[in-house]
C-alpha cells in the first residue's frame, strides 16, 4: 500500500468516529482538555510515521497540462484590504520586499524581481483542501531552499514561520495576521516553492499575490498566502498561541501531511 492510501485509510477510520456521535469530539475544543491532548499526541505520531514512510525527498505526484481543468479555487482570505498591501498592488509589487530573517547568517530584503531572477520551478500538482475539495494547476517559482541558502540558516535553526499581510480574524486587540511555519526538511524539499506564477500567468490576488508557498506534500491550509517574511526558529513558542500557525493554534493538525 502506499502512503497516501495507507493514510486514506486512517482518515476513513477518523470519519465513522465522527459519524457515531458528534457529542465525542466536542473535547477537541478544549486545548488544556483531555482529549485534544490525545488527538494531539496522535498528531506527533503521525508526523513521526509519515517521515519514516516518506523520508524527506519523496515526491508529490505531478500532472500534465491536460489534467488542469478548471481555474484555481480560491479559498482563506482572497482579498486583503490593509493599507500597506492595497498600497503594494497598486504600485504593481514594485515595493514589495521578502524579508528572510530571524536564525540567518545574512538576512534578505528580496524584491520580487530579485526572485524571479533566481533559479525556478515549474510544477502542475494537485490541492488538497481540508474541507474536501482538490484542484490541480500549474505553479511557478523560485524553491524555498535556494531563498533559504542565500540567507545562511545557522545549525539551530528548525522551523521556517510565514508572516503574511492578510487579517484573517478581528479581535478585541485587533486583526490577527495569518501565520504558518514548516519544518527544514519540508523547506528544502524541492518540490517546496515561493509561487509567484499559476498556470501561465502571474498569480492573482485571490489565489495569494504575489508571493505565496507550495508544500506539495501538505493539505492546503499549510500554504500560506500573501507572504512577506520568512524567520527561520529554533522553535514555534514565540508565535501566536505557540502551536506553530492560524490554524494550528484552532485545533487543526501542525502536520498536515498527505
Amino acid at each position: 500500500m502506499n502512503r497516501r492510501g495507507f493514510l486514506a485509510k486512517g482518515v476513513a477510520g477518523a470519519s465513522v468516529l465522527g459519524l457515531s456521535g458528534c457529542k465525542v469530539l466536542d473535547g477537541l475544543a478544549d486545548q488544556e482538555g483531555a482529549l485534544h491532548r490525545a488527538v494531539a499526541s496522535a498528531n506527533g505520531l503521525s508526523y513521526r510515521a509519515q517521515r519514516l514512510i516518506g523520508g524527506g525527498h519523496t515526491l508529490a505526484p505531478e500532472y500534465a497540462e491536460a489534467d488542469i481543468r478548471q481555474g484555481q479555487r480560491p479559498n482563506g482570505s482572497t482579498n486583503p484590504d490593509g493599507a500597506e498591501y492595497l498600497a503594494l498592488e497598486a504600485g504593481g509589487w514594485a515595493g514589495y520586499r521578502l524579508a528572510v530573517k530571524g536564525l540567518v547568517e545574512r538576512p534578505q530584503s528580496l524584491s520580487l524581481a530579485d526572485l524571479r531572477a533566481m533559479p525556478s520551478r515549474t510544477q502542475i500538482t494537485r490541492h488538497d483542501c481540508v474541507e474536501g475539495w482538490s484542484c490541480i494547476a500549474k505553479w511557478t517559482g523560485v524553491p524555498l531552499a535556494l531563498v533559504l541558502d542565500r540567507a545562511g540558516p545557522q545549525a539551530a535553526a528548525r522551523f521556517a514561520v510565514f508572516r503574511c499581510y492578510d487579517v484573517i480574524e478581528q479581535s478585541l486587540a485587533g486583526g490577527i495576521l495569518y501565520y504558518e511555519s514548516i519544518d527544514m526538511i519540508d523547506a528544502r524539499h524541492p518540490q517546496t516553492i515561493l509561487a509567484y506564477g499559476m498556470n501561465g500567468a502571474d498569480l492573482p490576488v485571490a489565489n495569494g499575490a504575489p508571493l505565496r508557498l507550495r508544500v506539495e506534500r501538505q493539505l492546503g491550509y499549510k500554504m500560506a498566502k500573501y507572504v512577506h517574511t520568512i524567520e527561520l526558529a529554533a522553535d514555534l513558542k514565540g508565535y501566536g498561541e505557540g502551536h506553530g500557525s492560524y490554524w494550528a493554534d484552532r485545533g487543526y493538525d501542525w502536520y498536515a501531511g498527505i
